[in-house]
């Protein structure tokens, strides 16, 4: 008899126990899938190596103000590279950065960098205007523009966004639908056509996994 009413406890027991351990650990459990880094690592002293990292950078947003690499420390953002009077894919992948602007929009960790490829083109005037377009009020979506050279640098040797050489020079065009999304450190962290409706879909779903990540991370240090 004792046996039994031991065993009606144990029954007892073991659920609650399961419970507990349940809500203890349910904010405690890493994300479901880390994402992969990109780019060739860099060696470093003592023959350690460190990820491919974004060069430092200086243009000028449609506020015209000056936006560096100061302006995304500290924040995952994505990146891509267009220009305003492009009729083929550059509405399309604006369109679809919309999505990502309203998904994220009042998170202060999240922000877009769109590079014109035509500075020559689209000036701080025109920025605002194809921003206005789009529906972009605040600056959690900058659009940039500068110095051809060193917007052409930045997505061939930084977000590794075209495999084509050139020198940024007059005769030199680049025109990707990729997308590059960026995370604190400013490691390449995921590659999305910009074009496809299900890839950017995947870049919803990795921003909030990055969000989960680092406040796994935050949570265990």
């Amino acid at each position: 008899m004792k046996i039994k009413g031991n065993y009606y406890w144990l029954l007892l027991i073991l659920p609650l126990a399961f419970i507990g351990w349940y809500f203890i650990n349910k904010n405690e459990q890493k994300p479901l899938r880390t994402l992969p880094y990109f780019g060739q690592k860099n060696t470093i002293t003592k023959g350690d190596t460190t990820f491919h990292t974004v060069k430092p950078f200086s243009f000028t947003s449609q506020y015209n103000e000056n936006v560096t690499e100061e302006t995304v420390k500290g924040k995952i953002y994505v990146t891509d590279f267009f220009f305003t009077t492009c009729q083929s894919i550059c509405p399309v992948m604006s369109t679809e950065l919309e999505r990502v602007y309203k998904q994220f929009q009042n998170l202060e960790d999240v922000l877009i960098l769109s590079h014109t490829v035509a500075p020559e083109e689209d000036s701080v005037n025109v920025l605002m205007d194809y921003a206005r377009l789009h529906g972009v009020k605040d600056k959690k979506w900058l659009f940039l523009t500068g110095e051809k050279k060193h917007l052409y640098e930045m997505a061939r040797k930084s977000y590794l966004l075209n495999a084509e050489e050139g020198k940024g020079d007059e005769e030199d065009f680049i025109h990707t639908q990729n997308f590059a999304l960026v995370d604190k450190e400013r490691h390449l962290r995921g590659f999305y056509d910009g074009t496809d409706s299900t890839d950017v879909s995947r870049l919803i779903i990795d921003i909030q996994l990055l969000l989960e990540e680092y406040a796994y991370r935050e949570k265990h240090k």
